[in-house]
């Protein structure tokens, strides 16, 4: 009898193919979403006890907060209900601010999805409204805060204020570039938006329904608040304008959506609206000890502010400030040595190639001539190596980590408010780092 089986397959032979369809169905498990379960946990237990959360959350328990407390309108014996604990608020935005959450109606989708801000909320429901008036509405209680961490960090040894970086960051702003204007077509505006809050007046009360009264009376503050705007912005221009000349003053144009935001020269060679965010960090301990926000465009000019910062907030003035060209102004380096505080700056290159920058001129004051001796040294030069590692390093920290890449609110005030958020939170994780 032939070896080969039926249809050719060798008897005692079975395919890979035949052996599975032998083997029955497959069996998976699908996915079951319609299933109720019930969980025995608590908030604190979602998250591990070295979560950044945690640690945010600890640090203001040992924080005097008062100030944040003293803004609460919702008192014992009054009617209304009760306020939202300002300490959650804090460490929602310092959490969202490490997190680069930037936006109130993020945090608010956050704070109903993720763990972290859960736990933070614990239980208490906020709505975008409220976190977005917090952000920028506490800026005497923000700046306390800023000086009660660099003390902590101080009265543990961590922050000795010796050397000091300086450098600025241009912070694109929430102003359009269509919306500058001279001064003729600032008054034009004027004209159409006072007629626009006239024309929004004689219509209140001519449709009823609380619905068209509460759209007319959106209308009028609409129109009332673009008034302000560019009576404001005319404001500005005179300001500007006080120390030019007519010729200059002619075109001298002013944002009608943020009067206060100027025109700059970006990093990538392009002008836009935009802040000088100034910030101060030590370089021992890499912590923020200086935040300033300005509308001028250069550097030049910042060293004596940002000193009154510093000693404002640590008492003390670092022994040596490192900053680089644009701040090198022969006055405000003099300025600095009569204050004590030796600054590092890479002096400017000569007009005639044999001309050393770092010799003393006879014009120079002791404090110039000592700053050019002091870059000529290979010590000086070494030194000054620090500031791009330290100075630039925060920059890019803040603008990539932080949040501060855009700015999306309007007025200095604000925007001020907003870049302590981002350095509070940088001093608080380095805050946990150097306590580790």
């Amino acid at each position: 009898m032939s070896d080969a089986g039926l249809f050719g397959v060798e008897s005692g032979r079975v395919s890979k193919v035949d052996a599975k369809r032998a083997m029955g169905r497959v069996r998976v498990q699908h996915a079951e979403r319609n299933q109720v379960e019930l969980r025995a946990s608590s908030l604190d237990e979602v998250l591990p006890d070295e979560h950044r959360a945690r640690v945010i959350w600890d640090a203001l328990e040992d924080l005097d907060l008062g100030s944040f407390y003293d803004t609460v309108g919702s008192r014992e014996g009054s009617a209304g209900r009760p306020a939202i604990d300002p300490r959650i608020l804090v460490a929602l935005w310092l959490y969202a601010t490490s997190d680069g959450v930037g936006s109130a109606r993020e945090l608010e989708r956050l704070c109903s999805l993720h763990a972290a801000y859960r736990w933070i909320c614990g239980g208490v429901s906020v709505n975008y409204h409220t976190l977005s008036d917090f952000r920028v509405g506490h800026e005497k209680a923000l700046d306390e805060l800023m000086t009660q961490i660099l003390g902590a960090l101080m009265s543990e040894g961590l922050l000795r204020v010796r050397r000091v970086a300086q450098d600025g960051m241009r912070v694109r702003g929430h102003a359009g570039a269509a919306s500058y204007r001279r001064g003729a077509s600032l008054k034009e505006c004027l004209r159409e938006a006072r007629e626009q809050v006239q024309l929004v007046k004689k219509q209140l009360g001519t449709e009823s329904g609380l619905t068209l009264e509460r759209h007319q009376a959106a209308r009028l503050r609409a129109a009332k608040e673009r008034e302000a705007r560019v009576k404001k912005a005319l404001r500005k221009l005179e300001e500007i304008n006080e120390k030019k000349s007519k010729k200059e003053a002619a075109e001298t144009r002013v944002s009608t959506t943020d009067p206060e935001c100027r025109v700059m020269k970006m990093g990538d060679g392009g002008w836009r609206p935009a802040w000088n965010v100034q910030l101060a960090t030590d370089v021992e301990s890499r912590t923020i000890v200086g935040v300033r926000v300005t509308d001028r465009g250069n550097d030049q000019g910042q060293v004596e502010p940002m000193l009154e910062e510093i000693g404002r907030r640590t008492e003390k003035l670092p022994e040596e400030l490192l900053v680089d060209g644009g701040y090198a102004k022969l006055e405000s380096i003099e300025r600095a040595a009569q204050a004590g505080v030796a600054v590092y700056a890479p002096p400017q290159r000569a007009r005639h190639p044999d001309v050393d920058p770092t010799q003393p001129k006879q014009s120079d004051s002791a404090g110039v001539a000592a700053w050019r001796k002091r870059m000529g040294t290979e010590r000086g030069k070494a030194i000054y190596k620090d500031r791009a590692t330290i100075a630039e390093g925060t920059n890019a920290d803040l603008r990539t980590w932080r949040g501060l890449d855009r700015i999306s609110v309007r007025g200095i005030s604000k925007v001020l408010c907003v870049a302590l958020w981002s350095a509070l939170a940088f001093n608080l994780m380095r805050w946990a780092q150097l306590t580790t």
